[in-house]
């Protein structure tokens, strides 16, 4: 029987860094359109077991497409994660051929799951989304500045100011569009948006980063956006549990709606004053209901249910 091969891509702006694990190969071709075509082909001749990038901030997403669209199983991990695995297994150097490298040694070592690629229609979104976060993050920045700004400059700080909430306006009214071309989208955003507490941003940013809602059990889906405890625990010591890892952009979303929803929710408002009766923390209680938040969504969406005081049964 042949031994399975695993790869490992460095994707960089101008070009991509493949290894070959157990073989010991490797080469690079252009980030171009010519360059993926000719990956592409060359992997499908090898028949990998599994294909392993990092998250580089939008660089890798071509050659996943490419990837994917060929049939090959190809994952995109957490650089985070790579980095650590690397550091446990004593490389300290960082070069674009040792990532590579690394990158296929975890993916025979770790084995990420292969999940189906993102549609057209839902990439769209994430990008909508990404630019609104964009614009917002430009636009309190112009108006941190024009708090200190001298008269010579206030008038182009208000030109560019303005520019943007045209342009963040024009963004959420896209975001809209979008939502409303697709009947499916249209439904989950109506259930999202039934709970108090869940606006259209947040609705929006849920339907596009957490397509998993409502697919997984209340531990996988708070472990996946990061809102599950994490023991720290050694001997006799007993440390504080605190969250870490996941989605940051779902975390932070899912954040601005359980503050609203401990002013207009009455079940997470409940919760939340009980929680502090306890002697909670106010921010350990607030966490607390964002997992309790997600949990509730992600039992709806199961359910196809949409929001009750009372609780939802929880898939299992």
């Amino acid at each position: 029987m042949d031994t399975p091969c695993f790869m490992g891509i460095d994707v960089a702006k101008e070009a991509l860094v493949v290894h070959v694990h157990p073989t010991a190969e490797g080469w690079t071709v252009p980030n171009t359109v010519a360059g993926l075509a000719t990956l592409g082909e060359r992997l499908a001749s090898r028949g990998p077991a599994l294909i392993v990038l990092e998250a580089t901030g939008g660089y890798e997403t071509a050659a996943v497409a490419a990837l994917g669209a060929a049939g090959l199983p190809v994952v995109v991990v957490n650089p985070r994660q790579v980095r650590a695995f690397a550091k446990a297994t004593g490389r300290l150097a960082k070069t674009d051929r040792v990532d590579a490298e690394v990158l296929a040694l975890f993916a025979e070592r770790v084995r990420p799951a292969v999940r189906p690629l993102t549609d057209a229609a839902t990439q769209d979104l994430e990008a909508l989304l990404l630019r609104r976060r964009q614009l917002l993050e430009m636009l309190t920045a112009e108006k941190n500045r024009l708090g200190l700004a001298r008269k010579p400059i206030r008038k182009s700080l208000k030109a560019h100011i303005a520019y943007l909430e045209r342009e963040l306006r024009r963004t959420d009214a896209d975001l809209g569009a979008a939502v409303a071309a697709s009947p499916l989208w249209r439904a989950t955003d109506d259930l999202l948006q039934s709970v108090p507490g869940i606006g259209p941003v947040v609705a929006r940013t849920l339907l596009a980063e957490l397509p998993e809602l409502g697919t997984l059990t209340r531990r996988q889906i708070a472990a996946l956006v990061g809102v599950a405890p994490v023991a720290c625990d050694s001997g006799a010591q007993r440390g504080k549990r605190a969250i870490t890892g996941g989605r940051a952009s779902v975390r932070s979303a899912l954040y601005m709606a359980t503050l609203c929803a401990t002013r207009r929710n009455t079940v997470i408002r409940t919760y939340y004053q009980h929680l502090v009766a306890l002697g909670k923390a106010k921010k350990v209680a607030l966490v607390a209901c964002m997992r309790k938040l997600l949990v509730i969504l992600n039992a709806m969406l199961h359910t196809r249910t949409p929001w009750r005081p009372c609780l939802v049964a929880q898939p299992q």
